[in-house]
C-alpha cells in the first residue's frame, strides 16, 4: 500500500459521520502511530478548508493531515460558517499541534470608496471577500447566529444555479437536483455552507457517471466546448487518476461559472456590518488578496486583472473602515506582488496573516515559498494568532 492509499484509509476514520467519532479516531491513529512525523517548523498555513465548506477533510482529518506533513499549527477556514472550528481546536489539542479558527465569507462595498468595483472577487464586482481571522472559542456562537440566516438567502441562489447548471446540460441529458444531489455532499443539515463547489461537484460526479472516465476529456471539450491543456487531458483521461473528481471540478470552476452564476445579493453582509461584526467576537478582520492572475496555480482560476491598479486606494479604503488585517497566499502571486502588498501593510498598520487554500486531494498543506525569508515572518504571526485565541 503506498502513501497515497495510506492516507485513504485513514481518511476514512477520520471523516466519519460523527465528530465525536472522529476525534475518537484521532486519539487511537496517534496512540498506535510508530513513528512521528518530520517536523517542519519554517511552514504554517491558516487557511484550510473542511467539509463544513468544501473540502476532502473533515476538522479532525485536516489536523492530521496538516500535523502528518509537518506543520505544527493549522488553520481551518471555511465559507460562511464557523461550525466546525470547535473540533479543529479539539483536534489540535489531541494531535499537539497548536490551532487557529477563522471563517470565510463575502461582503458587500456598497457605501465604501470601492463601491461597484471588482476587487478579490472573480464572479461578481462590489463584493470581497473577507477573512474572519483568529476567533476565539467565546465568539464561535455570535458568529453562527450571524451567519445562519445567511446560508439560507445563498441557498435561495444556489437552487437558482442548479436551474442554470440544468438548462446548460439538458442537452447531454444531465440533470441535478439540489435536495437529492448536492444537499448531501455538503455539511448544511450540520451548520455548514452549499457553495458554487458543492454544485459543480455534483455536475462533476453526473458527467463522469454520463461519459465514464475514460472519454471525460473528449466529453468535456466536444460537448462543453472546454478547450483543456495537455496537463488536463491526461488527468482526466486516466481513470486510474485518484483526484479525478477534484479535477474536473477545478476545470469545471474555471470554465463554467460564468455561465450559470446569479449575482450574490442578500447573503453578503454590508461592509461595515462586518467589521462591527468581527470586533464584537475579537478576531481580526482581514482582506484577502488576491492579485491580477497570470496563471492561476490552483487551475480553477482564468487570467484576470483585479485589485492591483488601485491598489494603494483599496488600502485607504480598509484603514478608513476598520479592517485591521490582510490575507495572502504567497504561492499565488509574483516576488513583486508579494513586496509592493507587504510594504502597503506595513505602511499602513496591517496584520499579515497567510495560508494556502486548501480544497482539493491534489493539493499540499505546505506552502514552500515560506521558507524565504520574506515570509518567515509569517510563521511568528500565526503563533501569536494562537496565543490571542486563548
Amino acid at each position: 500500500m503506498d502513501k497515497f492509499e495510506e492516507r485513504q484509509e485513514v481518511l476514512k476514520l477520520l471523516n466519519a459521520a460523527d465528530p465525536e467519532v472522529r476525534l475518537k479516531n484521532l486519539k487511537k491513529l496517534l496512540s498506535e502511530e510508530k513513528q512521528k512525523p518530520e517536523v517542519k517548523p519554517q511552514f504554517a498555513n491558516n487557511h484550510i478548508h473542511t467539509i463544513y465548506s468544501f473540502s476532502p477533510y473533515s476538522p479532525t482529518a485536516a489536523v492530521y493531515c496538516a500535523r502528518d506533513e509537518g506543520l505544527q499549527t493549522a488553520g481551518i477556514m471555511d465559507h460562511d460558517t464557523i461550525s466546525g472550528a470547535e473540533e479543529f481546536r479539539r483536534a489540535g489539542e489531541i494531535a499537539g499541534i497548536g490551532t487557529t479558527c477563522g471563517m470565510e465569507c463575502r461582503a458587500s462595498l456598497a457605501g465604501t470608496r470601492m463601491a461597484g468595483r471588482k476587487l478579490n472577487n472573480p464572479d461578481q464586482a462590489g463584493i470581497a471577500y473577507m477573512a474572519i481571522h483568529s476567533v476565539p472559542a467565546a465568539g464561535f456562537a455570535r458568529l453562527s447566529e450571524a451567519f445562519a440566516p445567511l446560508r439560507e438567502k445563498r441557498n435561495i441562489r444556489n437552487r437558482a444555479m442548479v436551474n442554470n447548471i440544468n438548462a446548460l446540460m439538458e442537452p447531454y441529458g444531465i440533470t441535478l437536483d439540489f435536495d437529492k444531489d448536492v444537499l448531501p455532499i455538503s455539511q448544511y443539515a450540520n451548520g455548514g455552507s452549499v457553495t458554487e463547489r458543492h454544485l459543480l461537484c455534483a455536475l462533476s460526479e453526473k458527467v463522469i457517471a454520463k461519459a465514464g472516465k475514460e472519454k471525460c476529456a473528449d466529453f468535456v471539450e466536444k460537448n462543453l466546448g472546454i478547450t483543456l491543456s495537455e496537463k488536463q487531458k491526461g488527468q482526466l483521461s486516466d481513470p486510474q487518476n485518484p483526484h479525478f473528481v477534484y479535477d474536473l471540478l477545478g476545470v469545471m470552476k474555471a470554465e463554467l461559472v460564468e455561465k450559470i452564476y446569479i449575482p450574490a445579493t442578500d447573503e453578503c453582509m454590508p461592509f461595515a456590518d462586518l467589521v462591527k461584526l468581527a470586533d464584537e467576537v475579537g478576531a481580526i478582520l482581514c482582506y484577502a488578496y488576491l492579485g491580477d492572475v497570470t496563471s492561476s496555480v490552483t487551475g480553477d482560476k482564468k487570467a484576470a486583472k483585479f485589485e492591483d491598479d488601485f491598489l494603494d486606494e483599496l488600502f485607504e479604503m480598509l484603514k478608513e473602515e476598520g479592517v485591521r488585517g490582510v490575507t495572502y497566499m504567497p504561492a499565488r502571486n509574483t516576488k513583486e506582488q508579494m513586496t509592493r502588498l507587504q510594504g502597503l501593510c506595513r505602511k499602513y498598520g496591517m496584520t499579515e496573516i497567510s495560508g494556502e487554500d486548501v480544497n482539493s486531494s491534489r493539493q499540499s498543506m505546505i506552502c514552500l515559498q515560506l521558507e524565504d525569508p520574506q515570509f518567515r515572518h509569517l510563521v511568528d504571526a500565526t503563533w501569536k494568532l494562537i496565543e490571542r485565541e486563548k
